[in-house]
């Protein structure tokens, strides 16, 4: 299984973007995606997560500026991300945990800066 982050790059404070997170196979075998944040010297932490039947969570940094879907045709989840701050700046990472062995697989991570 892979997973294939893209989407991250420079906005202005108060933009948008959209990250994406595509698998290699179908993402009904995973019965979590989550889309995870790390900065320098900081641990990785959560910022938003979905699971196989549409549950969300989010952190509460992010609330209700960010928005994690699906697109199970595509086999990728994405990540909107509108409102931003210059403390989303970050280097965004997706998960996906699969259903039967519960073994988490992670993309590579795309960067996203919030910077004017």
């Amino acid at each position: 299984v892979q997973l294939q982050a893209s989407g991250g790059g420079l906005v202005q404070p108060g933009g948008s973007l959209r990250v994406s997170c595509a698998a290699s196979g179908s993402i009904f075998s995973f019965n979590f995606m989550g889309w995870y944040r790390q900065v320098p010297g900081k641990q990785r932490e959560l910022v938003a997560g979905i699971t196989s039947g549409g549950s969300t969570n989010y952190a509460d940094s992010v609330k209700g500026r960010f928005t994690i879907s699906r697109d199970n045709a595509k086999n990728t989840v994405y990540l909107q991300m509108n409102i931003l701050k210059p403390e989303d700046t970050a280097v965004y990472y997706c998960k996906a945990v699969a259903a039967i062995s519960s073994r988490p697989y992670w993309g590579q991570g795309t960067q996203v800066t919030v910077s004017s």
